[in-house]
């Protein structure tokens, strides 16, 4: 896949991620948010939660940081296996609140973001020279907020300029969704091809 066609792989998951957010606001968010109770028998809910917000500053605020990540991930050149990874870790970070019962209720893209930009960051540090002390720069910048935030804590939390309660465990679940996602993309693709596969690598050239 070319480097344009996988950049917009890459702004189709946020796009998605931003349009459903939008479209969300005439829904009911008891519909939606994720619940842990409900995991078992509505499991969209990992994908739904994400577009659920408690406010406008919140809907904001993931709507811009929806967009910076967009932005990193198409500077970082991520390829289209990324843009795959960063979906399978959308459904993945709600699933690891199952880690806190006691958060009852759930609703944001923040979770999906952190996602993307441990995604996009791995891009980032397989790469030579630059990127990769780009990429180590946010990685200890990331890995230093979610332990700032305490995760392991109340599984909601009150100030910090928010009108809403933060779940910070929501942080550190994207994150590491995105970590063991873009991880394995990484490695499946670069998984020595067997003769078979290489053969027709070698036609496809030839053509």
């Amino acid at each position: 896949m070319s480097s344009r066609s996988a950049a917009w792989a890459w702004a189709t998951v946020g796009g998605a991620l931003m349009a459903g957010s939008l479209l969300a606001l005439w829904l009911p968010a008891a519909a939606l948010d994720w619940q842990p109770a409900l995991a078992a028998s509505e499991p969209w809910r990992a994908f739904s939660a994400a577009f659920v917000h408690w406010s406008p500053l919140h809907l904001g605020a993931n709507l811009a940081g929806c967009a910076v990540v967009v932005a990193y991930g198409r500077a970082a050149r991520t390829p289209a296996a990324l843009a795959l990874a960063w979906l399978a870790a959308w459904p993945l970070s709600q699933l690891g609140l199952l880690a806190q019962p006691a958060l009852a209720h759930y609703g944001g893209a923040s979770g999906v973001l952190h996602a993307g930009v441990a995604v996009a960051t791995l891009g980032l540090l397989v790469q030579p020279g630059r990127a990769r002390l780009i990429g180590g720069a946010v990685a200890l910048g990331l890995v230093a907020k979610i332990v700032l935030e305490e995760p392991w804590g109340p599984p909601l939390r009150t100030g910090g300029g928010w009108d809403i309660a933060v779940a910070p465990l929501a942080h550190a679940s994207g994150a590491l969704a995105g970590l063991a996602c873009g991880g394995l993309a990484l490695i499946l693709r670069r998984r020595p091809q067997g003769p078979g596969d290489a053969a027709s690598s070698s036609r496809r050239s030839k053509t």
